[in-house]
């Protein structure tokens, strides 16, 4: 693939803040950024054009498409009409086949059991009789998880026991499900891997996540011995899923560390909260390695500039706390531009490198 020389126009489907650090990445090296979302958000700010349209509005995709070298996505639930549509007038990086896999759980399922990796026990659930079949299967207690838009802890239901199959069933609006079964874990982690367009792939050291109410808190690295034991396994699963993928740009796959190994989480064919720190914490940040990818262009070294960094979410208010942050030495503080602080909605993350 011929690289796309700077000066051209990197299109991003979705307005949040990770197309806002995507677009901030691609502006440093010289390329303008097309944002296309049905609403504006923390990406408009920074980006050279916006398009604010329905991702079924055929007539702004292609004239937005027309208007791009490459387009990418800063979210996998992405129509596929609309890439669709797109892929006629400018490639999409990553392509369909990430979009589709990550997109439903069925699929990275099936797929990370394919290429040898072991997820938590899981049925497929589509309907109540399903839920039953299941739940028979798998044991309680158990987490019945929507199979598509589930993210941050939202769209799942813990069961104690199977008297609680029909209310979760109806809470989450009786769709498409997946059963998990518990994993007694002692740590998670995630592998973040950037693979180029010549299908050369590195992976970011494996940073330690800590969640407080299934929301991401902290990220850290290097990651304590009981997870970098289990990296290499981790990290050779993920470059087969993103092979087998022919994905181009960063994938991010979630583990548990257990004392049988590592069982897979989930994966999303992008940029990822977990992998925030690599702005300040490594030689180059999972955004700029996106935009070099799907770009076409070599991709940058991913050591960590410091000793040890932590990176920590800025949860709702927590975001108030900015002056106090800004007068820390060694805390880079970033913030989203989003104009309203709610509970669990994340502001902004600070990150402190240790030299």
């Amino acid at each position: 693939m011929t690289a796309v020389p700077p000066g051209s126009t990197l299109g991003i489907l979705g307005s949040g803040q990770l197309g806002r650090m995507i677009a901030v990445a691609a502006a440093q090296l010289g390329y303008r950024c097309h944002i296309y979302a049905p609403e504006s958000g923390p990406a408009c700010d920074v980006a050279a054009a916006f398009t604010c349209a329905a991702y079924d509005d055929a007539e702004a995709l292609t004239a937005f498409a027309r208007d791009c070298a490459v387009v990418t996505y800063e979210f996998e639930n992405v129509d596929a009409l609309a890439v669709a549509t797109i892929s006629a007038h400018a490639p999409v990086r990553p392509g369909y086949a990430s979009l589709e896999t990550a997109a439903h759980r069925w699929n990275e399922k099936r797929l990370a059991e394919e290429c040898g990796g072991r997820p938590a026990p899981w049925h497929p659930v589509a309907s109540r009789a399903d839920l039953d079949a299941a739940l028979a299967t798998i044991g309680t207690p158990a987490i019945l998880k929507t199979a598509t838009e589930g993210y941050d802890g939202k769209g799942q239901v813990r069961l104690a026991s199977a008297a609680d199959a029909e209310a979760a069933w109806a809470t989450l609006g009786e769709r498409d499900c997946v059963l998990e079964g518990l994993v007694a874990f002692t740590h998670e982690f995630s592998v973040l891997l950037v693979r180029g367009a010549d299908g050369a792939s590195i992976a970011y050291p494996t940073p330690h996540n800590e969640h407080v109410g299934g929301i991401l808190d902290r990220s850290t690295a290097p990651a304590p011995p009981a997870i970098l034991q289990q990296a290499p396994a981790a990290i050779a699963l993920a470059t087969q899923l993103a092979d087998r993928l022919d994905h181009i740009g960063v994938l991010t796959c979630e583990f548990f560390a257990t004392p049988d190994g590592p069982v897979f989480n989930e994966m999303a064919p992008r940029v990822h909260n977990s992998g925030h720190w690599t702005i300040e914490g490594a030689e180059t940040s999972q955004f700029e390695n996106h935009v070099r990818a799907v770009l076409g262009l070599p991709l940058g070294p991913v050591g960590l500039t410091g000793s040890a960094v932590e990176m920590r979410n800025l949860i709702g208010d927590a975001a108030d706390t900015w002056h106090d942050l800004l007068a820390e030495p060694g805390a880079h503080l970033h913030l989203y531009g989003k104009h309203e602080a709610r509970p669990g909605r994340k502001m902004g993350h600070v990150t402190r490198v240790r030299r």
